[in-house]
């Protein structure tokens, strides 16, 4: 029986290396695909994830590359918002200020 190989992983760095490498067509995604050592239909996967990710690009225009980054500031901002609320009650009360 033969042992078990386990899947490599590839950074994301070199999948765009491969990809851009075969959306300029200079070489076959045979030819391509044997220079990295990989599945040729990896190749045509990457390629299309690539392509398709281009027009969400061009589509949201620059204001789309921070946007996991602008997510987490407003999840944070809001956070801090119900700690500052809860806290001007618990302070008015103790207080006895009414509004």
């Amino acid at each position: 029986m033969e042992p078990k190989r386990s899947r490599k992983k590839h950074s994301p760095a070199f999948k765009s290396k491969v990809a851009v490498e075969a959306i300029r067509m200079v070489k076959t995604v045979p030819d391509i695909a044997k220079r990295y050592e990989i599945h040729p239909s990896q190749v045509h996967s990457w390629k299309k994830r690539a392509l398709e990710g281009l027009v969400d690009i061009f589509a949201e225009g620059a204001g789309n590359r921070g946007r996991e980054g602008q997510d987490k500031l407003i999840a944070d901002l809001y956070e801090q918002i119900g700690r500052l609320q809860v806290e001007l009650q618990w302070l008015k009360k103790k207080s006895g200020f009414t509004d």
